[in-house]
């Protein structure tokens, strides 16, 4: 007996190959059968005549870590057939922690009354994760900010010889406790103090576990082959597996840098270093205004950022950074740059720092700087996004082969907690949009292709045997949609629309998207790495 068959669908099984025409049935969470199935007995039928079936989308990079506890039911994901996230990236991670206070420092998206706080180690985490009912399957990464923050705390240095032995302990513990992999997020604090002698030992834990090294590489414009030179120096040195996230560069990066960069990495591959990168299917680039600050500013947490932002003199040394995140405030671009989230001031989301200065009566960069004051200890929350990527870079990227594609943002839901909370623009869009904008609009790929780069290709980044494929025997993480509607419908304006096109969903066998339309079931779990 199975539980379901979806009839006559379209299979694009995660290869890349053809596709074809089938039967799929689903029975005890797993993928029992494909094929002829009219005469087998099943609980449910869903004619899918017409549709795409795929394999469930994993997405590999998000930062969805803290609201998934807030709200596990990941509907801005699951709304466009995600069924596996995989958090702690960048070099922010819910844990390991030695306080309460580190979890808010450490967490993307933190809110603060929504969570009962209280887990130390990664597996502590995980464990809260596990406890609470989810959308999406959900895959964990150890950040070496969270690592670096409950050793050092915030002190302005790099760790000494017990330190850095510590920092190891940590990692090898996240490691044992289930994480698929370390990452890095080298333009943030604490990340920007680290010197490659400190990276390389903690890669080598990751390389011991067979995990996955992922880095937010120290720079993407002017210096940008020095950042994924490191990045490749230090996979190579410590034997790790190397992922380099969202690798498009940002403005200020000569014309021909994605090109060089991808020529850096096939000579890296040709020595033996196992790289592969992925990429925001759109050209706008989100972060943290805290980011844009030099690192002394950061030194001390929340509570020294903001006394030294209530001085005007520390204020001007500020704006004095040569290096800042974005060369778009060098340049003065700030019609570019538009503020994404405030507590403090919800009215003034969606609006660009030029307008922002000249409602206040003062310069952009002044603006930016009064804005993170406002938001008080929270001010690492305050998030802006710029159009910084280049829609030509994006393009050459995803004719890579080993390119994935990523929504480098949070699992959201546009009710309750998390209703006014956004992380980027296509956060409820972004694999639709790449999938309509790109692929079929564009005929840049195939749909046999574009679907491989959501499924099997991070299923094969990291070691997840059982996912990415429809085969009979895996998992039934599943999505059907109509490959002619499919499109992110997120506008400035309205970014929390979910996209057109989403038929069905399930998820180790339980639907939870039927018809377009939510379920009540959240059967995903979360999933530990086994050495």
């Amino acid at each position: 007996m199975l539980d379901t068959v979806l009839e006559g669908g379209t299979i694009y099984d995660g290869t890349g190959s053809a596709p074809y025409v089938a039967d799929v049935g689903v029975a005890n969470g797993r993928l029992q059968s494909i094929g002829d199935l009219r005469h087998a007995t099943a609980n449910e039928r869903l004619n899918v005549s017409g549709l795409a079936v795929a394999p469930g989308f994993i997405d590999l990079h998000t930062h969805s870590d803290f609201t998934l506890l807030v709200n596990g039911h990941a509907e801005s994901q699951v709304h466009q057939g995600v069924t596996t996230e995989v958090v702690g990236q960048c070099g922010f991670s819910c844990a390991p922690v030695t306080c309460d206070e580190d979890i808010e420092k450490t967490s993307v998206g933190y809110l603060a009354g929504c969570v009962k706080l209280g887990w130390r180690t990664f597996g502590d985490y995980l464990d809260r994760l596990d406890a609470t009912p989810l959308g999406v399957n959900v895959a964990a990464f150890v950040g070496h900010g969270a690592i670096h923050q409950a050793v050092l705390g915030d002190a302005l240095r790099t760790p000494d010889g017990d330190e850095l032995r510590r920092m190891e302990g940590l990692a090898e513990e996240a490691f044992e406790h289930g994480a698929f992999g370390l990452s890095t997020g080298l333009e943030y604090w604490p990340g920007n103090l680290a010197r490659i002698e400190d990276l390389v030992p903690l890669c080598a834990i990751a390389a011991r576990h067979d995990g996955l090294y992922a880095t937010h590489v120290r720079n993407r414009d002017i210096y940008y082959d020095l950042g994924f030179g490191e990045a490749i120096t230090t996979a190579r040195t410590a034997g790790a597996r190397l992922q380099i996230s969202h690798i498009q560069p940002k403005f200020g990066a000569p014309g021909y840098a994605m090109a060089h960069t991808l020529e850096l990495i096939e000579a890296a591959m040709r020595c033996d270093v196992d790289v592969a990168f992925d990429v925001i299917p759109h050209d706008w680039a989100h972060t943290r205004v805290s980011a844009i600050l030099p690192r002394w500013a950061q030194e001390g947490g929340p509570s020294a950022m903001l006394d030294r932002l209530a001085d005007p003199a520390q204020r001007a040394r500020m704006k004095c950074n040569p290096n800042p995140m974005w060369r778009l405030v060098i340049a003065g671009h700030w019609n570019d740059i538009r503020l994404l989230r405030s507590d403090a001031n919800l009215d003034l989301v969606g609006a660009t720092f030029e307008e922002i200065g000249r409602i206040r009566g003062v310069e952009p960069y002044e603006a930016a700087l009064d804005l993170l004051r406002e938001e008080g200890e929270g001010l690492h929350q305050l998030l802006w996004t710029s159009r910084s990527f280049s829609e030509d870079d994006i393009r050459l990227c995803l004719q890579q082969p080993d390119c994935a594609v990523i929504s480098d943002t949070l699992a959201l839901a546009p009710y309750g907690a998390l209703e006014s909370q956004i992380g980027s623009l296509s956060g409820y869009g972004w694999a639709a949009r790449f999938l309509g904008a790109y692929v079929r609009d564009e005929g840049l790929i195939s749909l046999g292709e574009g679907v491989r780069k959501l499924t099997s290709v991070p299923a094969r980044r990291l070691r997840l045997s059982d996912r990415g494929l429809l085969d009979e025997g895996l998992s039934a993480d599943i999505v059907v949609f109509d490959a002619e509607r499919i499109a992110s419908r997120c506008t400035f304006e309205e970014p929390r629309r979910y996209p057109s096109g989403i038929a069905h969903v399930l998820v180790n066998g339980r639907t939870v998207i039927e018809d377009g339309a939510r379920t009540g079931e959240n059967p995903g779990s979360v999933l530990r790495r086994s050495s």
